[in-house]
């Protein structure tokens, strides 16, 4: 394929392509980024594009990819965030500080329901998409975010009154 035919038809798919990006990643600049590393991974791989069918399924499901590999690294990143705040932290006090408030959290978590407890585990440590937590429980997605939010507002009163 030839930067002409590119353009032709993989430019005019960029808005639908950002659209996907910001609906999976939610925040407009890793959504650019998202979508600017599809067009280079599509751009170095044109010579075997004359192959697809559909570039608009193609190209979402390439983003779609580079979406979850985003979001997986940015909780891996979190994670090695918490280590080493955890691991900096110096003296008594603030260890006794840190169990009291870990303390707190895990009073807060008991008081939610099992299903709750679950599915904010499954959004928040394991981070993964409504979608995905929607495949695994078959709850539906618009119940899944009513579930989330519940939970989170459950656990920072609980956390509060603590």
């Amino acid at each position: 394929m030839n930067g002409r035919e590119f353009s032709d038809i993989y430019l005019p798919l960029s808005d639908n392509f950002y659209r996907v990006a910001l609906y999976l990643l939610e925040d407009s600049d890793d959504a650019e980024d998202a979508v600017q590393d599809l067009y280079i991974k599509l751009w170095n791989s044109r010579d075997t594009l004359d192959a697809v069918h559909n570039p608009g399924a193609y190209g979402i499901t390439l983003l779609r990819n580079l979406c979850i590999d985003r979001i997986r690294s940015k909780g891996r990143r979190r994670r090695k965030d918490v280590d080493d705040i955890v691991s900096d932290a110096g003296g008594a006090d603030e260890t006794m500080t840190q169990k009291e408030r870990l303390g707190c959290v895990m009073r807060a978590l008991s008081r939610l329901s099992d299903g709750q407890r679950a599915i904010l585990r499954m959004k928040v440590i394991e981070d993964l998409s409504y979608e995905e937590i929607q495949k695994r429980t078959g709850i539906s997605y618009i119940s899944l975010r009513v579930m989330v939010s519940q939970a989170r507002k459950k656990l920072k009163n609980s956390y509060e009154k603590d």
